[in-house]
Order: C-alpha cells, then sequence, then structure tokens
C-alpha cells in the first residue's frame, strides 16, 4: 500500500461502489487539447514511471494521466465507473469472477491497437516483478488473468473481494503496452507508453513534460493542451516563490500550514486562490508491540489519554487539518468514533496516570518518537515534537524526538528498532478496507508485530466479500472497537486537502476528491 504523502471539494459518495455489476461507460471524450498549457509545481517527487514498481502520491499522478485502466473513479465520486472497458460485472455470486468487455479502438499514444492482451500482460507483469516499492502487495487474492478474445478479460479470484473493481480503478490497475514493456524486469529510461488522456514527452530531475494523447478513447475530455509538472523535491519556500513569481500556475502538495493560512488571509488583493477541501489522508501514530515500552498496554493507553489533537492541529497545522478518531476516517461508510467512545478528546493526566498505574508502570516513562522529514507532510517533525511536548507536560513522560532519513526510517522499523513512530496513509480506492486490511490483514505494512486473529479471521474476510458495502458496517464497527481496545495504532489527524492557483486558472474542484484522482484534463488557463 502506499504509506504515501492529497482532496474533495465534491461530497464524498458513500459505499463501494461496484456491487456485482460496473454498468456501461459514458460516451467516448474528445482528445480536445485546444486550451492553453498549465504549469504545476508540488513538492512531492515522482518516484517511478513505470506502473508496476511507483506505490507513492507523485508517480500515481502521473500513472493516473498517461495510463488507463478498465476503471476509474468520476468526478467527485468513490464509485468505479467503465474507461477502458465498455462494462465490468462479477459473473459470480460469491464475487470471485469478474469481467470486463473493452471499449472499440482503444489505442496506446504511439498508435499499437490496446486489446485484452495488453490487459493480462500488464497485471501478470506486476504480480510478477513483485517490486518491493511497487503495487503488487493489493493483489494478493488474484489467481490469473485470462483473455479469451481480443475484447475479454476475465480475472479469476482465490478469495471473495467485492473490493476489487476499486483496486483495478487505482494506479496499480494502469495498462501497458505489451510490445513496449519486458514481462519480467522493470523499464529504466524514464519514458512511459499508456492510452491515457496524456502521453508522456519528457521526464527529467526537475520537470515533466505532458502533452494530450490525441489517440485516447474514454471519458475524459482534455480542456488544455498540456501540462508542465515542476519538482521542487520537497523545498516549499522554494514552491512558494514560483507561485508568487509568477513560474507556475498551480502549487499542489507542499506548501506549509503557515503558507496556505496566510494565503487564505490576504484578501482580494491577492493573486493567489487556494481551493480546499476534504480529505481521505491520515496520518498515525504506530507502536511496536515488541517493544519494551511502547509494547506495554498502559504506556499506549496513556499516550491516547494525554493526545490533544486540537492543541496539535491550532499550533502545528493551523487549521489544515482535522482530529481523527478512527482509522477509518470521516467521508468513508463503516466510519465510526472508537478511539474518542473510549479516550475521549482528551487530554486526561488523570486517566494517563491511572492507565500506568493499573499496568504497575512507576516514574516517568522514557520514551522516543521517530519521524521522517517531509515524506509524510512537511510540518511532521513538528508535530512529532508537539505530542512529545503534550507527554512531557503531564509529568509522566519523558519523551524525546529523533528525526531520519526515510529510507533508513523503513529500514529501521523493519528491524523493529523504533518502539512509536509516524505513519501517513493516503489511500488507494475509498472504502473502508483500504484502512483496514493493509494495517491489520495478515503480512500488514505497519511493520508493529501486531495480530488478531478476529481481524484477519474473521472481520476482514467478511468484509471483503460483502458486495453491499453497506452491510460491512456492523462488521468494520466491531473493528474499530478491537483497534481502539488494543491500541496497535493511534490516530492523529485528517487532512484537507489544499492547491493554490493563479488568479486565471481553473477546473481544480475537479480534482480534489477522496478518490485521490488529480486530472489534468479538468485544469484550463484564461
Amino acid at each position: 500500500m502506499k504509506m504515501r504523502n492529497q482532496w474533495p471539494v465534491l461530497p464524498v459518495v458513500a459505499g463501494l461502489a461496484s456491487g456485482l455489476l460496473t454498468g456501461c461507460g459514458t460516451e467516448d471524450g474528445d482528445s480536445g487539447g485546444t486550451g492553453s498549457s498549465v504549469v504545476m509545481g508540488m513538492s512531492d517527487d515522482v518516484l517511478a514511471t513505470d506502473p508496476a514498481s511507483g506505490y507513492d502520491p507523485g508517480s500515481w499522478l502521473l500513472f493516473n494521466n498517461v495510463f488507463q485502466s478498465l476503471l476509474s473513479f468520476p468526478n467527485g465520486g468513490t464509485e468505479p465507473q467503465p474507461e477502458a472497458a465498455r462494462s465490468c460485472s462479477f459473473t459470480d455470486t460469491s464475487t470471485k469472477v469478474y469481467q470486463c468487455t473493452l471499449r472499440d479502438g482503444l489505442k496506446f499514444s504511439n498508435g499499437d491497437e490496446l486489446t485484452s492482451q495488453d490487459v493480462k500482460f500488464s497485471f501478470d507483469r506486476t504480480l510478477k516483478i513483485n517490486d518491493a516499492a511497487g503495487p503488487a502487495i493489493m493483489f494478493p487474492m488474484l489467481d490469473k488473468v485470462e483473455a479469451p478474445d481480443a475484447k475479454t478479460v476475465v480475472f479469476r479470484l482465490k478469495v471473495p473481494d467485492a473490493t476489487f473493481p476499486s483496486k483495478i480503478a487505482s494506479g496499480a490497475g494502469s495498462i501497458v503496452d505489451h510490445r513496449q514493456y519486458d514481462g519480467d524486469k522493470l523499464r529504466k529510461d524514464d519514458k512511459a507508453v499508456g492510452s491515457g488522456p496524456y502521453k508522456l514527452d519528457s521526464f527529467g530531475d526537475d520537470k515533466a513534460v505532458f502533452s494530450v494523447n490525441e489517440n485516447y478513447k474514454g471519458t475524459a475530455k482534455a480542456k488544455n493542451s498540456g501540462v508542465t509538472l515542476k519538482f521542487f523535491h520537497g523545498d516549499q519556500s522554494a514552491l512558494k516563490k514560483a507561485l508568487q513569481d509568477d513560474g507556475i500556475d498551480i502549487a499542489y502538495r507542499g506548501l506549509t500550514a503557515k503558507d496556505i493560512a496566510d494565503l487564505q488571509n490576504a484578501g482580494n488583493g491577492s493573486k493567489a486562490e487556494v481551493v480546499e477541501g476534504s480529505s481521505a489522508e491520515v496520518q498515525h501514530l504506530v507502536f511496536n508491540m515488541n517493544d519494551p515500552v511502547a509494547g506495554k498496554l498502559g504506556v499506549r493507553k496513556a499516550i491516547a489519554h494525554l493526545l490533544d489533537r486540537d492543541a496539535l492541529i491550532k499550533d502545528v497545522y493551523q487549521g489544515t487539518a482535522t482530529p481523527l478518531y478512527s482509522i477509518i476516517p470521516a467521508g468513508i461508510a463503516g466510519h465510526n468514533t472508537a478511539f474518542f467512545d473510549t479516550y475521549g478528546a482528551g487530554p486526561s493526566r488523570a486517566k494517563a496516570a491511572a492507565a500506568l498505574a493499573a499496568d504497575n508502570i512507576s516514574g516517568k516513562v522514557a520514551l522516543t518518537l521517530w519521524s521522517t522529514p517531509s515524506r509524510y507532510g512537511p510540518a511532521t517533525d513538528q508535530e512529532l515534537k508537539e505530542i512529545a511536548r503534550q507527554l512531557n507536560a503531564s509529568g509522566l513522560f519523558a519523551a524525546t524526538v529523533k528525526s531520519v532519513a526515510f529510507d533508513q526510517y523503513e529500514k529501521d522499523i523493519a528491524a523493529g528498532k523504533y518502539g512509536v513512530y509516524v505513519k501517513g496513509w493516503v489511500p488507494d480506492y475509498p472504502d473502508a478496507d483500504n484502512f483496514t486490511a493493509p494495517f491489520f490483514g495478515k503480512g500488514n505494512v505497519l511493520g508493529n508485530n501486531y495480530s488478531n486473529t478476529t481481524i484477519t479471521s474473521t472481520l476482514i474476510p467478511h468484509t471483503a466479500a460483502e458486495s453491499d458495502r453497506a452491510a460491512t458496517d456492523a462488521d468494520y464497527g466491531k473493528l474499530q472497537d478491537i483497534v481502539a481496545d488494543q491500541l496497535p495504532v493511534l490516530p492523529v489527524w485528517q487532512a484537507k486537502q489544499y492547491a493554490v492557483t493563479r488568479e486565471n486558472v481553473y477546473g481544480l474542484e475537479y480534482c480534489l476528491d477522496a478518490s485521490t484522482v488529480f486530472r489534468f484534463w479538468e485544469l484550463s488557463k484564461g
């Protein structure tokens, strides 16, 4: 999954959406491209141009515009709709066989015909390469892909999975040209051949240039003639300056909370406009259950009772996030407030002290909170320092913060060196399954040595198999209650989404929703 570092301006539609059937698609989009080109800057890097590898926000931004998936998420919606496919549906009541029929006339940007062979090749390739930084982890349920004819694709699953349509609608479902990619190794030339609305003209250290793909057939209609994506590599001040100096039209992902607050309060004289939306991006504290300190339930409960989310969001994030009291964020079907119900809004020193005493813990608890700069948001280090300050102010903790580069951070987590550390999560698809199975299922991505057989053997399989997503609420409620009681993670905040534009740029409200798909084709420049 993506412990990735995102936006609905439009309301989130509850529920999965596909049920047993994903219906016919809308009319093919005109390749368009008659408008002006748009220049966008972001602090995230694009770590891969090959869909078998990239599993980060920047890479998926590229994939969602250069490649097609069989299904896609419409503006403001969480229900996948046909894109490269004309129609898709489960063909059995057990949700283990999923079949799609392709649109007519599909071509890649180089003119090659796109057939079911390419779809099969793309999924087989991702699973065979199984890149550690790639999305193969999303498809443990996939047994085999069949292409009985040029227009038909059949997915046979090992276990029922009603969320499978949402998974293949994500960047993980990107279709590549089998003539242009090796089946058993990644492409290394920073080029990409897809059938999406845009084609990648060039990719370098500082920018990527996209133009409209004239061969595209699908639901999108480009409102510009191209997009240039400038990379600021975590340099927030340079990103802000580029916006102020007319070097970019849009600043996306990377401005500090203070920058956003300043721009929002600038008034009518400012040439910049802040576009805000809600988000399903979340951040948690993670506890290593085998750690001699954080592994004690009394310590974890004390932290839960002392965390002041409101103060954290006010002082560090300046109102650009909201308190999170559940592992499933607000706006996603199945959300409850288990952590609020169990620990309150806090802080409560008395309850924290009682939790420590109940676990026979006396004296100040020495604790290190581990952070990594930039990866989970530009204020992560500051956030962890504020949490440490809150813990220490109680007189019950002697907490410190250490921050290390992301590569080392991930290695140390895998080696079990950290007791408490931070993880951010940007969903792959807008369903409660994506906030539970990756964290608490078998082989979960947190690396914190937590396992609960009720969750892994009963609740996750039951929710995955249920095609009526509204019927999963009770099981997801039980799952959230178990996690709140056992505390392998502590939810901290849920993001709001922001982008800042020059005054003559339009369409961002259609790019920032719970699907996490940033749609280049919706942007226009006056």
